[in-house]
Protein backbone atom coordinates (compact mmCIF):
# COMPACT_ATOMS: atom_id res chain seq x y z
CA UNK A 1 0.00 0.00 0.00
CA UNK A 2 1.43 3.20 -0.59
CA UNK A 3 1.37 5.93 1.91
CA UNK A 4 -0.84 8.79 0.77
CA UNK A 5 0.75 12.75 0.96
CA UNK A 6 -0.80 13.06 4.11
CA UNK A 7 0.44 10.39 6.10
CA UNK A 8 3.72 10.73 4.57
CA UNK A 9 3.88 14.06 6.10
CA UNK A 10 2.32 13.28 9.34
CA UNK A 11 4.92 10.89 10.36
CA UNK A 12 7.29 13.40 9.10
CA UNK A 13 6.13 15.99 11.18
CA UNK A 14 6.37 13.61 14.55
CA UNK A 15 9.82 12.99 13.59
CA UNK A 16 10.47 16.48 13.43
CA UNK A 17 9.06 16.73 16.68
CA UNK A 18 10.43 13.88 18.15
CA UNK A 19 14.09 14.85 17.14
CA UNK A 20 14.04 18.20 16.94
CA UNK A 21 15.00 20.93 14.41
CA UNK A 22 18.80 20.76 13.95
CA UNK A 23 18.43 16.77 13.65
CA UNK A 24 15.62 16.63 10.94
CA UNK A 25 17.56 19.38 8.98
CA UNK A 26 20.80 17.02 8.96
CA UNK A 27 19.13 13.73 8.37
CA UNK A 28 14.95 13.69 7.07
CA UNK A 29 15.56 16.62 4.72
CA UNK A 30 13.72 15.19 1.84
CA UNK A 31 12.87 11.82 3.40
CA UNK A 32 9.65 10.36 1.52
CA UNK A 33 7.96 7.80 4.02
CA UNK A 34 7.15 5.59 0.43
CA UNK A 35 5.19 2.34 1.09
CA UNK A 36 3.78 -0.21 3.50
CA UNK A 37 4.12 -3.37 2.23
CA UNK A 38 2.69 -6.13 4.51
CA UNK A 39 4.23 -5.07 7.76
CA UNK A 40 7.31 -3.39 5.74
CA UNK A 41 7.65 0.30 5.37
CA UNK A 42 10.14 1.65 3.02
CA UNK A 43 11.45 5.06 3.89
CA UNK A 44 13.70 6.77 1.32
CA UNK A 45 16.33 9.31 2.34
CA UNK A 46 19.54 11.23 0.56
CA UNK A 47 22.51 8.96 0.57
CA UNK A 48 23.97 5.47 1.88
CA UNK A 49 25.78 7.43 4.81
CA UNK A 50 21.88 9.07 6.00
CA UNK A 51 20.26 6.06 5.65
CA UNK A 52 22.77 4.15 7.75
CA UNK A 53 22.84 6.93 10.94
CA UNK A 54 18.64 6.98 10.37
CA UNK A 55 18.49 2.98 10.80
CA UNK A 56 21.00 3.21 13.39
CA UNK A 57 19.58 5.81 15.55
CA UNK A 58 15.69 6.07 14.28
CA UNK A 59 14.45 2.76 13.04
CA UNK A 60 12.65 2.17 16.34
CA UNK A 61 10.99 5.61 16.61
CA UNK A 62 9.93 5.55 12.94
CA UNK A 63 8.13 1.97 13.37
CA UNK A 64 6.44 3.14 16.81
CA UNK A 65 5.07 6.26 14.88
CA UNK A 66 4.15 5.03 11.87
CA UNK A 67 2.59 2.23 13.34
CA UNK A 68 0.33 4.87 15.32
CA UNK A 69 -0.17 7.48 11.92
CA UNK A 70 -0.86 4.22 9.84
CA UNK A 71 -2.78 2.27 12.46
CA UNK A 72 -1.37 -0.57 10.67
CA UNK A 73 1.56 -3.12 12.22
CA UNK A 74 5.07 -1.64 11.35
CA UNK A 75 7.81 -4.45 12.41
CA UNK A 76 10.69 -3.53 9.61
CA UNK A 77 11.39 -0.56 8.80
CA UNK A 78 13.85 -0.61 5.43
CA UNK A 79 15.41 2.74 5.33
CA UNK A 80 16.97 3.35 1.63
CA UNK A 81 18.87 5.96 -0.10
CA UNK A 82 16.58 7.39 -3.13
CA UNK A 83 18.86 6.01 -5.78
CA UNK A 84 16.69 2.72 -5.16
CA UNK A 85 12.92 4.22 -5.39
CA UNK A 86 10.97 2.32 -7.77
Amino acid sequence: MDLTQVEDQAIQARMALMVGAGTFDRLFVGVHFDELDGDILFVYVRDEEIAAEVEDKFSLHIQITASEILKREVNIVMILPKQFVH
